[in-house]
This record gives C-alpha cells, sequence and structure tokens, in this order.
C-alpha cells in the first residue's frame, strides 16, 4: 500500500532544515544539519517532549549515532552542540500537536537504543543505558506505533539505524555468493547493495588485489572472528553489487555475475531484465 510523504524545506535550501511526515499520521521529524542550529529558536515543536538522534557520517567504518530524549530540545542540543564533536545532522521526532508525555519519549529513548544495538549498523555514543519507563500496555502500544513511523522517517531519508534485516529481507530476493571459501548474503536494494549480518567473508585477499586498505578497515568495523572465520556482525550497505562482491572475496569479482539467488540465477538475470 502506498503512503504519502509530505516534505517541507524550511530555508527553501534542499541540504538545510526540513521536516517530513507520513498524511494521517501524528509523527513528525524534523531535520537540522548542525550548520543551521540557530533555526531552532523559531520552532515551537522543539520545545515539547521529543526523541532525537544525532548522526556523524564515516567513509570507511560504520556511521555514529547517539540516541536520546528530552522535554525541550531547543535547550538539549546547546549541550550536544559544546560537548559532543561526531555529529553533523539531528533528526527530532515530536507529535503534531504536542501529544507526548516525558515517559512517552523515554520508552522511545529505551526501544530505539535496544533496536539499535541489536542491529549494530552504528556506532552508538551513548554511554549510559536507560531502563523501560513504566507505561500503561495501551500507551505502550501507541508508543511502539509511533516507534514504526520513526523507523520508516529515518529510512526515507537513507538513516538505517533502526531498520532489522526482517525488515529489509521480508520482500526482496536474498543472493548468495559460496565462492572460494566464502559464504555471504545479500539483498540489492535502491540504496545499494546490503552484505547481510552472519555472512561469512574471506580471511585474506588475493595477491593483487588492489582495495586492502579500505576491506581492512572495513572488517575492523564488521566483522568478527570465530573458529579462525571472519563473519559479518552487522549489515553493511556497498554501493554496487561488484563492491560487495570484493570485498566478502577479497579479489575483484563482477558481482552481476557472481550474485546468485536460491536458484542459480544472477542478479544480472533478475534485475536486468528490461
Amino acid at each position: 500500500m502506498g503512503k504519502t510523504i509530505t516534505t517541507y524545506l524550511m530555508t527553501g535550501d534542499p541540504k538545510g532544515p526540513q521536516y517530513v511526515l507520513i498524511s494521517n499520521k501524528l509523527c513528525k521529524m524534523i531535520i537540522i544539519p548542525r550548520s543551521n542550529l540557530s533555526i531552532i529558536n523559531e520552532r515551537e515543536e522543539l520545545k515539547t517532549p521529543s526523541f532525537y538522534v544525532l548522526l556523524g557520517e564515516s567513509d570507511e567504518g560504520k556511521p555514529k549515532a547517539y540516541i536520546g530524549e528530552t522535554e525541550d530540545f531547543s535547550s538539549r542540543v546547546k549541550n550536544h552542540d559544546y560537548k559532543k564533536d561526531f555529529w553533523n545532522k539531528a533528526l527530532i521526532f515530536v507529535s503534531i500537536g504536542g501529544a507526548m508525555t516525558k515517559a512517552d519519549v523515554e520508552y522511545l529513548e529505551y526501544k530505539g537504543l535496544k533496536v539499535a544495538k541489536d542491529e549494530n549498523r552504528y556506532v552508538l555514543e551513548n554511554t549510559q543505558v536507560p531502563k523501560m519507563p513504566n507505561l500503561p500496555e495501551h500507551q505502550r502500544d501507541a508508543m511502539d506505533e509511533f516507534f514504526e513511523d520513526c523507523v520508516f522517517l529515518a529510512s526515507f531519508i537513507g538513516c538505517s539505524l533502526f531498520e532489522t534485516e526482517k525488515e529489509e529481507t521480508s520482500d526482496r530476493t536474498i543472493y548468495f555468493l559460496p565462492r572460494n571459501g566464502c559464504n555471504a548474503r545479500g539483498i540489492y536494494t535502491a540504496e545499494g547493495f546490503i552484505v547481510l549480518r552472519g555472512s561469512r567473508v574471506m580471511k585474506g585477499n588475493a595477491k593483487h588485489f588492489k582495495g586492502v586498505k579500505q576491506r581492512e578497515a572495513i572488517i575492523q568495523q564488521y566483522c568478527t572472528e570465530q573458529d579462525g572465520e571472519l563473519y559479518m556482525n552487522a549489515d553493511r550497505v556497498f554501493g554496487s553489487p561488484s563492491a560487495a562482491a570484493c570485498f566478502c572475496l577479497g579479489n575483484s569479482s563482477n558481482g552481476w555475475k557472481d550474485w546468485k539467488d536460491k536458484d542459480g540465477k544472477t542478479l544480472d538475470e533478475l534485475v536486468r531484465k528490461i
């Protein structure tokens, strides 16, 4: 079923402050680049209880994030601006009409941290783990639904912090790379080719492989050694199927030919049908 998404550019700049919302939903995501923090004083909704994420990017390793809650983001973010260096963008989730309470956003923070830790897609800058607040059952259900909208809106702008493997693979073809001691799984999405957590990748590199330095940096962030083998401990997005295959194999590879579905059909056969 389709969804209607409204995006409003507060300053007219597509890279500047903006908000995004889903038609007929209460969740509103406000996006504020760190370079535009002065706009917070103009937004009354930022003085209501909110669930928020600070994001920092990385070229090779995992991106970074800090997950929090506050009754007044316009005040809270000033402390983060002075004390946290890593971030360059804030995502603030508020309820249209300001209907959420302090306990509601504490629950969202608790759930957000739990999901983010389990999925291990980002390096979390949080040093404390909050306890689950005591919410009535009906209110937990309401906040679970609100959190699903937070996940969707974050994903809409390319932030996979809260996405789960089940959500990623539910309607997608899974491709396999069982070659040369490698046993990797992945999916092809609009975001890129995602090598899935649990994939076994080659421990060494081919003699003439040119991407050794970058591959080793990714291995350090995304892999765990078990019984002498390397396994992905989190999903990792690559810009192309070939880049994903080269990483998994530690060697040159045409990912369009080497990634195959359960029936042995190549990604090339299934995707490049037009």
